[in-house]
């Protein structure tokens, strides 16, 4: 009766450890929108608007390597928060994960500024945020 009760109980504690475990809280990001960079000006914006509230954002670049310089997100409710960012993106490549101040705030747009290149594609720059 004990070993039954034991192996129960052991399987329990798997599926816990399974529940908590760092994939199972894993971010679904949400993808919401894009822009792509001419190369003629320093910098562009990504309109979101909505009511959909999130707390982190990332940058996802396709197309060719992107410096950049600032990223400033503009709220529903008028804020903004300049994020912390100063290095060159990969084609292919992502930033870190910005954690945005305060609990899930409607993004209204995230403005971009960057460093102006001779690109042979224009690269596009994604953005994706998660709650």
């Amino acid at each position: 009766m004990f070993q039954k009760h034991a192996v129960w109980a052991t399987g329990l504690l798997f599926v816990a450890a399974l529940l908590i475990s760092p994939v199972a809280q894993a971010k679904h990001w949400v993808y919401l929108g894009s822009a792509h960079i001419d190369g003629n000006v320093d910098h562009d914006r990504i309109h979101v608007g909505g009511s959909e509230r999130f707390d982190t954002i990332q940058l996802r670049v396709e197309g060719g390597a992107v410096e950049f310089q600032r990223i400033v997100v503009h709220f529903e409710d008028g804020t903004q928060e300049e994020l912390p960012v100063r290095h060159r993106v990969r084609a292919g490549g992502k930033t870190d994960k910005f954690d945005l101040p305060g609990k899930h705030r409607a993004i209204d747009s995230v403005e971009l500024w960057y460093g102006k290149e001779r690109w042979e594609n224009r690269p596009e720059v994604r953005l994706y945020a998660a709650r």
